[in-house]
């Protein structure tokens, strides 16, 4: 309301005083008789300017004050100016912005609530698949950040991701892995040993792998067991058995076993006289270890400069500030230095490799060094044993990793690979005596890793169940391969369950059950009867889908074999089955081995107090957990 409009009204002072930080226009016709401080002595008691009344008022509300002006002041309250437009807009964004925060700053959602089920679940699933610690949950920072992104969300305390959390995910993954072997027609099998660094607690990791009904090779960990005992032959067996038995896997379904060739692990194996093969990464790496310590003489003084070289560059930042400079004046590659791991044959040719590749920047650096202290020295005989070491091992640098899959078929791969290698380590014209050597006793080694009857079966069946090999089996082997697959038909037919046994019958009697679509005229053969008859017997439908398995054209060796076995499967029924329980076996350890890099990030130093228990959860949910 104006000033102009205020004053067409009566309006007496009679010292009355007016309230103070009052926005309302209503408050100009009210006022407070003063005490002796000149402050309202009655601040609930307001009088009218106009009539003199008293009306009562609580704090600053202006109920009763406009009540009494409209009742008793009709012309002066209809002199009171409308709302404007923009102040009605404003009150109503001032209404929408209070009720968003309300909802914003609302109660919390209830622990039983779907939402608050959901985003617990969703924290569970990135503590485990990320590996982080848990106490995170308890860092300020990381509820903050869940605040942000959801106020109503209260996320719980470690301990109820530790006590609870945790183990329902570990429970309801558990139940899904177990529900899908179960399915399986054959499971194989990795073991392997691990001890933690840091706390020194010995596992014991076992995976399984299976061929799905869709033709689709499957991987799951079945934990980290913790093993306290002596690793003797008997514990690992009894350890290994009672695994299987946790996760209901008939020992009559378990097609092989990979492991290293550690005593005691192979020792256990044949006790529980499952089918076992040793691991090729395991192989290859003893061969060439072998190999090279049998040269030890020739090569130690060249692998000793190498590492001597590395030591001058990693101890001295000037150092690699110059080589990088060299490297880019000599137009070398910008590849830093690398030191071998007495346990890794892959890093000692790697350093070879390096060490050739940056001689020339190498040899810059130290002539230009201004150190007192001698530097290595790399001679020209050093030069010639790293080209003959390096000739020998490169040919196999890649085979390791090859066959080191868990996604797709590797079995089949080890013989073709046992003989590209045999191939690629022939003496050549221009290899140096050293080189020779070298080549010579890694193929020595190969062989004597697979000279045993029981691997060689298992190869050679694989290989040809294969469709990328089947026309590569040694002619000399094939009579004797072809009559160990229908053996392994028979035993797979007779250890089958009674619904596949249907299938596979249902399968072979396809064509017979096929009615024509048309009537067809009378023929001589309708009159005299068919000359030539389906095998009706299990061995003979063997040898006939073998006999025609035989004649297929090889398929192209980037193809996935079991793709081929999916879209052939009613065509081959009995082979199918034995195809199952052979092409899932793993040619290496790597799966067991690749649970324990997992566990390396999970068992740190700053959660070395992990119980094996919850090791076991952890590592389990990060292998399994999709």
């Amino acid at each position: 309301m104006s000033v102009s409009k205020f004053s067409r009204h009566k309006m007496e002072d009679n010292g009355l005083i007016s309230k103070k930080r009052c926005t309302s226009v209503i408050w100009q016709y009210y006022g407070f008789k003063p005490n002796a401080n000149g402050e309202p002595a009655d601040p609930t008691e307001a009088i009218c300017r106009l009539c003199k009344k008293k009306v009562r008022v609580k704090d600053a509300q202006t109920t009763n004050l406009r009540s009494h002006i409209n009742i008793h002041h009709p012309a002066v309250a209809a002199s009171f100016e409308p709302r404007s437009a923009a102040a009605s807009q404003s009150g109503k964004n001032s209404s929408l912005t209070q009720i968003a925060s309300a909802f914003a700053c609302g109660k919390k959602y209830d622990k039983s609530s779907l939402k608050w089920r959901q985003c617990t679940l969703a924290v569970t699933r990135f503590l485990v698949k990320e590996m982080m610690p848990l106490s995170l949950v308890d860092q300020a920072e990381f509820r903050s950040m869940l605040q942000t992104f959801d106020r109503q969300y209260e996320v719980p305390s470690r301990n109820y991701f530790s006590r609870t959390a945790i183990p329902e995910l570990y429970n309801t993954v558990k139940t899904e892995v177990m529900t899908s072997i179960s399915s399986a027609d054959y499971v194989a099998l990795t073991t392997d040993m691990w001890s933690s660094s840091n706390t020194m607690t010995p596992y014991m990791s076992i995976t399984a792998h299976y061929i799905d009904k869709n033709w689709v090779l499957q991987s799951n960990c079945f934990g980290t067991i913790y093993v306290p005992e002596s690793h003797t032959a008997d514990y690992l067996a009894d350890s290994l058995l009672d695994s299987v038995k946790e996760w209901g896997v008939d020992e009559k379904k378990i097609s092989c076993i990979t492991t290293d060739n550690g005593a005691n692990v192979v020792a256990a194996v044949r006790q529980l006289k499952w089918p076992w093969l040793n691991c090729f990464g395991h192989n290859l790496n003893v061969a060439i270890n072998n190999s090279l310590q049998k040269e030890k003489a020739s090569t130690d003084r060249a692998f000793g400069v190498c590492r001597a070289i590395n030591g001058a560059f990693s101890k001295s930042w000037h150092r690699r500030r110059e080589l990088v400079r060299a490297q880019e004046e000599l137009d070398i590659p910008n590849h830093s230095l690398i030191t071998d791991c007495p346990t890794r044959w892959g890093s000692k040719l790697k350093m070879t490799q390096r060490i050739l590749e940056q001689t020339p920047a190498i040899r810059r650096v130290f002539a230009d060094d201004k150190s007192r202290r001698p530097l290595p020295n790399l001679t020209w005989q050093d030069i010639s044993v790293l080209e003959s070491v390096n000739k020998g091992l490169k040919p196999v640098a890649d085979l390791t990793d090859v066959l080191s899959g868990e996604t797709y078929v590797t079995v089949s791969s080890v013989t073709p690979v046992l003989q590209h290698t045999r191939r690629v380590l022939t003496e050549n014209d221009d290899d140096t005596q050293l080189g020779k050597k070298i080549k010579t006793g890694i193929l020595e080694e190969l062989d004597a890793k697979y000279n045993n009857h029981a691997t060689q079966k298992l190869l050679r069946i694989s290989t040809l169940l294969d469709p990328r090999y089947r026309g590569g089996i040694n002619l000399n082997e094939l009579e004797q391969t072809k009559t160990e697959v229908l053996d392994a038909i028979t035993e797979c037919h007779r250890h089958s369950s009674p619904v596949n046994h249907e299938n596979m019958e249902e399968h072979a009697n396809t064509s017979a059950q096929e009615v024509p679509l048309k009537k067809k005229k009378n023929t001589l053969s309708d009159l005299l009867g068919k000359t030539k008859k389906t095998p009706t017997s299990e061995a003979g439908r063997a040898a006939a889908e073998l006999t025609a398995y035989l004649l297929e054209d090889v398929i192209d060796g980037e193809e996935d074999p079991l793709e081929w076995w999916k879209n052939n499967e009613r065509r081959f029924p009995l082979m199918s089955l034995v195809t199952r329980k052979f092409l899932c076996v793993p040619a290496t350890s790597s799966p067991s081995e690749r649970v324990f890099s997992a566990a390396g990030q999970i068992v740190t130093p700053f959660r070395n107090a992990l119980t094996p228990e919850k090791v076991n959860m952890l590592v389990f949910l990060s292998r399994n957990l999709r």
